[in-house]
């Protein structure tokens, strides 16, 4: 008896922080965009063109860039209804077999003041797309061979 009076309260508290948690999406307004990091086997080269390529099938920015010199990759805005995205990435060599790629993804959202920064991405995302990062690095690998 106990159990079925808390059970129906619980269920409505739930879903109330469910549903209050849904309205943060892209809400968050900040003033630098987030950078995060992850760290492969491979050289600069592969993983600046790995980088390029998933921005370009993924359509995660426009005019990709590939600057060897700098080691960076950079693309232009995207722009889809209110938002636009651009992607940033550098690569810096750790040792003789890593390398640790930087990556920020840009976001803004057209208000009636013009572009605000938001955050969108979470580390999840990013993970998300460190993974995808790492399969093309594989591919490009497999091409020089």
């Amino acid at each position: 008896m106990i159990k079925k009076k808390f059970l129906l309260p619980f269920a409505l508290i739930l879903i109330i922080h469910l549903i209050s948690c849904a309205t943060e999406f892209g809400m968050t307004v900040i003033s630098k965009p987030d950078e995060h990091t992850h760290v492969y086997e491979a050289k600069e080269k592969i993983i600046l063109k790995a980088i390029a390529s998933v921005l370009k099938e993924k359509s995660i920015g426009n005019n990709v860039i590939i600057d060897e010199k700098n080691n960076r990759v950079d693309s232009d805005f995207v722009v889809s209804d209110n938002w636009r995205t651009k992607t940033t990435a550098s690569v810096k060599r750790l040792n003789w077999k890593e390398c640790e790629v930087s990556l920020i993804v840009t976001t803004e959202k057209k208000t009636k003041k013009g572009w605000e920064l938001r955050r969108l991405l979470g580390k999840e995302q990013y993970d998300s797309f460190f993974s995808v990062i790492d399969l093309k690095i594989y591919e490009e690998m497999s091409k020089i061979q």
